[in-house]
Formats: structure tokens, sequence, C-alpha cells
């Protein structure tokens, strides 16, 4: 396992802070590099699975090292107390991004092809912005199929992810992994592994259908 340097003192921080703020290299980094251990307890945080623990000290030392440069000593508060926030919002950042990357992959994924054999995808279906009456009914028809289609393939869970993350069937809020995590006690990983397990059944059954 990887180890850290100790923490500074209060005074040794203290004087490293004032020789940093005179352009002193080997002060700043000091202050980097014993915050590492931070950025280690930081991390075990947000440690998913999902994102290596290597890259996310890679980000968090990123968000260190914002705050080594931004630190005023003047705010009355240490170094690690706001090196915390700005390591956390480095963090947040970085699944923020991965979060909207991996929506828009799983709802340009195709989940079946309609009668013409045109592919269809979940965008294709929960789409609310209709140019005439006539995308509108295909798109009521698709969005009935897929509910019915939830109804028959996938478990209630499954089912209940799926509705949550999509905003279906109304139009309701659109959930996040993480907050479906916490809403049903269960880990953001799991919540991803039932999604893609989910959009695969329902993927099988329009091709079966089609068949």
């Amino acid at each position: 396992m990887k180890t850290f340097p100790k923490p500074l003192t209060a005074n040794e921080e203290k004087e490293c802070l004032k020789k940093c703020r005179e352009g002193d290299i080997e002060a700043r980094n000091e202050l980097i590099e014993r915050n590492l251990r931070l950025v280690a307890y930081i991390v075990k945080r947000y440690s998913t699975g999902e994102t290596s623990n290597e890259d996310l000290i890679s980000i968090g030392t990123i968000g260190l090292i914002k705050a080594v440069d931004s630190f005023d000593a003047g705010k009355g508060i240490r170094l690690a107390t706001y090196a915390s926030r700005c390591i956390d919002n480095e963090l947040l950042m970085l699944f923020r991004s991965e979060k909207k990357h991996s929506k828009e992959v799983y709802l340009s994924d195709s989940i079946g092809s309609d009668k013409e054999g045109n592919e269809i995808s979940l965008i294709d279906v929960i789409e609310t912005e209709e140019e005439d009456i006539t995308d509108k009914i295909l798109m009521q028809e698709n969005l009935k199929k897929l509910k019915y289609y939830a109804d028959s393939v996938l478990s209630d869970r499954e089912r209940k992810i799926i509705y949550m993350r999509y905003g279906i069937p109304d139009g309701t809020k659109e959930y996040t992994q993480r907050e479906i995590a916490q809403l049903m006690d269960i880990s953001r990983s799991y919540v991803s592994r039932i999604e893609k397990k989910a959009l695969r059944k329902l993927r099988n059954a329009y091709d079966e259908c089609d068949d």
C-alpha cells in the first residue's frame, strides 16, 4: 500500500506558507507532498470501483495544488481545511463529467428497430420536443412499447431504476446514479450494473419482437 509523508505541524506549515508566498518552489512542493495523505483520505470516500484510486488521487492532487496556490492564511483557517474543499470540488467535477458521458452513451444505445428497420434508442423513445403530430404519435407508441417490455422483461428493481434514471413514464425527475443509490441503499456501481443489464434486456426484447 502506498505511503505518504506525515503532515506538517502548524508551525512548519506556517513557515512553508510564508516561503511559498515569497516564491520558494521547494516550500510549495513541500506543502503539496506533505498533504498528499489528505488527498488519499478524501479519495477513500469517493472510491466506487468504477475509477481507479490512482486516477482519483491524481485528480485530487490537482485540487490540492490549486489549494496551495490560492490559499490565504489571513482567512484564519488551516490549509488542510481549505484544501479539503478544493479536492472535493475537483473529484465532484470528475464524477459529474463521467455521469454526463455515461448517460449520453446509454441514451444513444440501440434498443431495437421500428417496422421500417430503423434503429431505436432510448432517446428516441423518451424525447419530449415533438416537431409535429406525427412525431408525437410515434413517440407515444414507442413509449407504450417500452413500458410493455419493461413490465415484461425487467425485474421490479430494474424497471424502477430505468424509470428513475430517464424520467419515465411521464417526464418526471431524472435521478443520477448516486441519488438512486442513496434512495435504494445500494452502491452507485451496483446501480450502474443494474442499469446496463436492464438496457440489454430491453434491447433483446426489441430484437426478438422484430425477428
